[in-house]
């Protein structure tokens, strides 16, 4: 029997979940939630029931939860108000995609069409693999990353917590991406990059720092 789910935010994103939740079969879909309050009525198919203040009234707590949430910043947060409500994290893996041996895929992860996992990699929770996206063996990539749609990791390859690797980014094996960090589109990233700044070009080279 397939578990229930919500999504929360009903945005693009949510739109390739929820085709992602549908293929697989595993979780029924029992509605979206946005804070958005310009958004009712149904979308892609499902009813919009409202916003957070829907999840404090103990209606959904037989359905795991995953977020439609793009931003990484954004995820943290709002996942820091709704865990302790005490809902759990489902995730979405697209039928298409290939998951080696020894992977470890964290809840509230989703992955795309066509991502490839390779053995022995670990992916942190609410992190987002983009369509297309390969993952070679041993990476290690933190909560609340977001990889692209085309991003090519090597082996061994680390990614910091809240990091965003940009579309079409190519990574060489054994570097280190930091936590917070961007690494911009077409990117080849061939040495480490530093928490909490923003890289780009070939080979990518460091032109902003930011704070956390």
């Amino acid at each position: 029997m397939a578990e229930k789910i919500l999504i929360y935010g009903a945005s693009g994103h949510a739109k390739v979940i929820i085709d992602i939740i549908e293929k697989g079969k595993e979780f029924e879909i029992c509605g979206l939630l946005d804070d958005n309050f310009q958004k009712r009525g149904k979308f892609f198919g499902y009813p919009i029931l409202g916003g957070f203040a829907e999840l404090t009234k103990n209606i959904y707590n037989n359905c795991k939860l995953i977020l439609a949430i793009g931003n990484n910043q954004s995820r943290k947060r709002l996942w820091g108000k709704i865990r302790p409500l005490g809902y759990e994290l489902a995730y979405a893996i697209h039928p298409s995609s290939q998951i080696g041996r020894d992977v470890f895929v964290g809840k509230g992860t989703v992955v795309m069409a066509n991502v490839v996992i390779n053995s022995g990699s670990k992916i942190g929770e609410n992190v987002i693999l983009n369509t297309g996206a390969t993952i070679d063996h041993d990476c290690i990539i933190g909560d609340y990353v977001h990889i692209s749609p085309g991003v090519h990791l090597a082996g061994n390859v680390s990614i910091g917590e809240l990091s965003h690797i940009g579309i079409g980014v190519s990574i060489v094996p054994n570097v280190r991406v930091g936590k917070n960090s961007v690494v911009g589109a077409g990117a080849v990233v061939i040495e480490d990059i530093p928490d909490n700044c923003t890289a780009i070009g070939v080979p990518a080279k460091v032109i902003k720092n930011h704070t956390e």
